[in-house]
């Protein structure tokens, strides 16, 4: 049977929404060896309450082959059932929250493996929360991607103060960054928002940014306004939407050159002249491309709104001023500390992480996982969050029936329903 080092990795993605798959599939491409770049991982999605659909599988346009759902059980079952048919991974990108990389890791390392494989995560966008309990809880992977030269800087410097081990780390860049450059055209105007689902997350100021994108758009005849969505009513993403743009804009009369679009996000950006956002990823995206990119100000600079990341870009601006034509100039210097290839430098951007997975499947047998939080360490915090994810790959495993599979199916429905719809509604009536 040929080595690692003799044949092309085999690699398993592990993602919890459309956007981790996303980032997870492109994040597996870039960093295996050329021999299996043009291959599609195997992929799985968690199933829970950000499963994504089939609909926003397909917009990613990340691979032609549908992930298979899973539970975390189910997925270290396969990846030692694999291991045992002499068909074992060699890497896994986890795609996932924080919490959930750690229960992985925890699952994994407790599979009796010969030989386990490179464990791999990292973030799908701006790191602008949770930085050092999200590093922490993603310690003990043997790669943690950092988009950018401003991110691995962070990442060292957390695990290093509390006496982590740094090494880890690598400095690559966001694998879905890509596309012509800007160009106009005669004759094409168009603003863009990028919408995201938690931010702003109150319904005034969601309210507020929608009415103003709506008065741009009647103040600005000749100009297409789009609201891009993410996610259509009934569908989730990463995080939980309580007021989408699509009910709220239902109570207001918007001009002909104001609507909501959906679709992959490069697409949209192909005609886009003016990408406005709070602080979605997707500026990044733009600013990659050197479309202009405005972050907005109108609801503060706020940590919780994640608009702070973006302190000293140049980018930060108002409704006020984009209505009078200001068009925000990026700080080049900025710019190439964010990994949006502004030097030149995106297409060796993944070098270094690709470097060292060959050299640690090409070296001897990995050590067992050794990660920050254990139950020396965090006692009275690791066990619930290992308690949330209940892996137990000995438990028997359960037979399914075809009548079971649609009721589990109709039960996960009413599941997402409660979460999205039913839950907010309470959680506002308790506050009245």
């Amino acid at each position: 049977m040929p080595s690692r080092t003799e044949r092309a990795a085999r690699v398993a993605v592990l993602a919890d929404s459309d956007t981790r798959w996303k980032w997870g599939v492109l994040t597996a491409r870039r960093i295996t060896a050329e021999s299996a770049a043009n291959e599609d991982p195997q992929g799985f999605v968690l199933r829970g309450r950000a499963t994504p659909t089939t609909r926003q599988l397909a917009e990613t346009a990340v691979s032609d082959t549908a992930p298979r759902e899973v539970t975390g059980t189910e997925f270290l079952r396969e990846v030692r059932d694999a291991a045992t048919r002499g068909e074992g991974y060699d890497v896994i990108v986890l795609a996932l929250v924080g919490g959930t990389v750690r229960a992985m890791l925890h699952g994994l390392a407790e599979l009796p493996l010969e030989r386990r494989p490179v464990l791999v995560t990292g973030y799908v966008g701006v790191v602008y929360e949770k930085l050092a309990d999200g590093l922490l809880l993603r310690h003990g992977a043997d790669v943690v991607l950092a988009n950018s030269r401003h991110d691995a800087e962070r990442f060292r410097a957390v695990y290093e103060g509390v006496g982590a081990d740094p090494d880890a780390v690598v400095e690559a860049a966001l694998p879905f960054l890509g596309g012509a450059p800007y160009a106009p055209e005669p004759g094409r105007d168009t603003l863009v928002f990028a919408a995201q689902p938690s931010v702003p997350g109150t319904k005034a100021e969601r309210s507020y940014v929608l009415r103003r994108l709506v008065e741009h758009a009647r103040a600005h005849p000749d100009r297409e306004v789009l609201l891009k969505l993410r996610s259509r009513p009934g569908e989730h993403t990463t995080h939980l939407e309580e007021f989408p743009y699509q009910k709220l804009v239902r109570d207001l009369s918007v001009p002909p050159n104001f609507r909501l679009v959906y679709g992959h996000m490069g697409e949209v950006l192909d005609r886009t002249d003016l990408l406005v956002t709070v602080s979605s990823t997707a500026a990044l995206e733009a600013l990659h491309r050197r479309i202009p990119t405005a972050i907005l100000t109108d609801l503060g600079v706020r940590e919780a709104l994640g608009n702070h990341h973006f302190i000293g870009s140049g980018l930060l601006t108002s409704f006020d001023r984009l209505d009078r034509g200001a068009v925000p100039v990026p700080d080049e210097e900025w710019l190439a500390r964010q990994g949006v290839g502004a030097d030149g430098g995106y297409e060796k951007a993944f070098d270094a992480a690709r470097e060292r997975v060959a050299a640690l499947l090409a070296g001897p047998a990995l050590p067992p996982v050794a990660p920050y939080y254990t139950a020396e360490t965090a006692g009275g915090y690791l066990p619930g969050i290992l308690a949330r994810h209940r892996l137990d790959v000995t438990a028997p495993e359960p037979r399914e029936s075809g009548v079971r599979r649609v009721v589990r199916e109709a039960a996960r429905g009413a599941y997402r329903h409660g979460v999205q719809r039913v839950a907010p509604v309470i959680r506002r009536l308790g506050e009245l």
